[in-house]
């Protein structure tokens, strides 16, 4: 009892061309759909700034595109190599979203840099200020007894 040799050309190939199912192609329309309208209406309301709109218009406009034609995404999980075509989905979505989270570290490390820069400044003034009213309450003779 010898079982035949797998092939895996021929399995990927199965993989891949396996048919989307109606039900879940409309889903995936349809949230796509809601996904950039909810774009659309945070650029509107100025919730979303102008420079992320593009990024995030792209990306909706992107998975609406790759809903309605899904002859793309298979095309696509060939030219990577992946198996099936919610793999490349998953690879894709994990490669966008590791590029915003390094975006938004290296924007977060340049403001905690700009906080300390403004919280030294801060105290530099309040010190000069206080150097300044000490030296005025001095130079009327005036004593500064009052709880601050």
């Amino acid at each position: 009892m010898n079982a035949p040799p797998i092939d895996v050309d021929l399995l990927r190939r199965l993989a891949i061309e396996q048919p989307e199912s109606p039900a879940t192609r409309v889903l995936a329309i349809a949230l796509c759909s809601a996904f950039l309208v909810a774009v659309l209406v945070l650029v509107r309301r100025g919730r979303l700034r102008e420079e992320y709109t593009p990024i995030w218009t792209v990306v909706a406009v992107g998975t609406l595109m790759l809903s309605l034609w899904f002859d793309a995404l298979r095309l696509l999980t060939r030219a990577v190599g992946a198996w099936t075509p919610s793999s490349t989905l998953f690879f894709f979505g994990l490669v966008f979203l590791l590029t915003v989270c390094l975006n938004y570290a290296v924007r977060l490390s340049g403001l905690s840099l700009q906080v300390k820069l403004l919280a030294q400044e801060v105290a530099l003034l309040r010190q000069k200020l206080a150097t300044a009213a000490s030296q005025g309450d001095a130079a009327a003779g005036v004593d500064d007894t009052r709880p601050r």
